[in-house]
């Protein structure tokens, strides 16, 4: 994993616990209370979705929830911003393909 465990504004990152997630069907690990988007970029993931229309890759842009480009499918929900939502051990993480399908 490739983490900043020291920032210029934001200090040293102490968080220590680690859990478990599920990413298109592999476990990779994540610190908890870290956002799902952090946890995949740090584990080398930088594609979330692929959009409808022209099949193009798009990973995280804004950060805060505004846009859609991190939208991805976690625990059978589409268009979950990943940007803003919390790790937990066990979620199950998927790559969307357009809009998303409910399950």
């Amino acid at each position: 994993m490739t983490r900043i465990k020291e920032h210029p504004i934001l200090g040293k990152d102490t968080r220590e616990e680690i859990v478990t997630i599920t990413f298109d069907g592999k476990e990779i690990t994540a610190l908890k209370g870290e956002m799902i988007a952090s946890a995949l970029i740090s584990n080398g993931v930088h594609s979330f979705r692929y959009t409808e229309k022209h099949n193009k890759p798009r990973g995280i842009y804004c950060g805060i929830g505004r846009c859609t480009d991190c939208v991805m499918i976690v625990d059978g929900i589409p268009n979950v911003r990943t940007c803003v939502t919390e790790v937990k051990d066990g979620m199950k993480v998927e790559t969307q393909y357009g809009r998303g399908e409910w399950k």
